[in-house]
């Protein structure tokens, strides 16, 4: 079923002009083929949510582009995408933004300022679920 998923895709795509639906499957694709996140082809991954902004460019689908950004080329690159999509009055209401920014600050080694992004999200009202794993995030993270 999944081969016969991204031949469709492959095919969608040979077709020129892809919208956001081939763009988003194609993304999907990309994801399914890979076994684990580390062997992701996250250059791939960027590149379509690059192509995905032209077509949809809405703050989540930033955010999704800064996240593939960071994986292929390092938090750094990430975190300026993902800052610049945290000015949209919507998305600075997302704690999802908050555990990305977080998340990247962290792999910076910028462990204060992850943990006030931590807090933020935790302060916008996760699902208990994810309250509970943005606390151990908190916990895991280096103090001093």
């Amino acid at each position: 079923m999944t081969a016969q998923g991204q031949a469709l895709i492959v095919q969608a795509l040979r077709m020129g002009c892809p919208g956001p639906y081939q763009l988003q499957a194609a993304v999907a694709a990309c994801h399914s083929e890979a076994p684990t996140a580390a062997d992701t082809d996250w250059r791939q991954i960027a590149a379509l949510y690059g192509e995905l902004v032209r077509h949809d460019a809405t703050p989540v689908i930033e955010a999704n582009r800064a996240i593939a950004v960071a994986m292929a080329e390092g938090p750094t690159a990430g975190l300026v995408i993902l800052e610049a999509a945290g000015r949209d009055p919507q998305l600075c209401s997302w704690f999802r933004l908050h555990m990305a920014r977080a998340d990247l600050l962290r792999r910076l080694g910028r462990n204060q300022d992850a943990m006030d992004a931590y807090r933020i999200a935790l302060q916008l009202g996760p699902p208990v679920a994810e309250q509970v794993f943005i606390e151990r995030c908190m916990n895991a993270l280096p103090t001093g």
